[in-house]
């Protein structure tokens, strides 16, 4: 199924821009056994506010103090529909840096692809599946629209200049779980998903084709590069493999 467009869609202008997935060693571990992307459930992120409008969007719709319980119903409906949303977390890549690698990577890898490489293995999924950049702030944001808060992060996030491949699987969603017993409405759900709602979506890839290379962190143990390679060769994938440029700083990253 092509790609889907969305409200206020971005994309790089040269596709074939680099992007990397910063992952631990388990979960490049997981990749490379199963040969499946992983896409999260948008509530399950560390961030909360994940596929939430900015807090500081909220006046600019002209919400006040008073309108508390119409606020915790308009978010927490949104908190209900991002649950039909499963989320694939890649950087447009500029330069290494510490942070990235201790927020996302720490002893793990950074797989390595191209933003049209990845465009294209979407467009051939049978999902509802989308892909762009991710917008920052609320400086760009009108009305009231849930595929603009899904591609929104708060300003504090901006330095990671995220790709964002997602599915929408909207009977996924929860419904009607942000009212209590007592009426009153909250700005998340009152009780788990529903079992049926998956914690998160796994798609086979032919890594071989989607990935140009991978790249060790630079405060992986010393002998990380050679067990990569094992295992990326005993998966039978002929993948690139370097250190991070970051590792002749390694004793003055945290």
């Amino acid at each position: 199924m092509p790609l889907e467009p969305y409200v206020d869609r971005l994309e790089p202008k040269n596709e074939d821009v680099v992007i990397w997935r910063f992952m631990s060693a388990a979960k490049f571990r997981d990749l490379m056994t199963s040969s499946e992307l992983y896409f999260a459930r948008a509530d399950r992120f560390n961030d909360q506010s994940e596929g939430l409008p900015p807090e500081e969007y909220l006046p600019l719709l002209g919400f006040g103090l008073s309108d508390e319980q119409q606020i915790a119903d308009k978010i927490g409906f949104l908190a209900e529909q991002r649950e039909g949303f499963f989320i694939s977390c890649w950087n447009l890549f500029v330069e290494e840096t510490a942070a990235m690698w201790k927020e996302y990577g720490k002893d793990g890898v950074a797989i390595c692809s191209r933003y049209s490489l990845l465009k294209s293995f979407l467009s051939d999924t049978s999902e509802r599946a989308y892909l762009g950049l991710v917008q920052y702030g609320s400086k760009h944001l009108t009305g009231w629209n849930i595929f603009r808060f899904i591609t929104t992060k708060r300003l504090m996030y901006a330095h990671e200049k995220e790709v964002r491949a997602f599915l929408w699987r909207p009977d996924c969603a929860g419904r009607d779980r942000r009212v209590d017993a007592n009426n009153r409405f909250h700005d998340r759900p009152c009780t788990p998903p529903p079992p049926h709602i998956p914690q998160a979506v796994r798609l086979i890839v032919d890594l071989q084709i989607l990935l140009t290379g991978v790249v060790i962190s630079p405060i992986a143990p010393a002998t990380y590069l050679s067990d990569v390679k094992k295992l990326i060769h005993l998966h039978g994938y002929s993948i690139p493999v370097r250190t991070s440029e970051l590792m002749r700083f390694k004793n003055f990253l945290p």
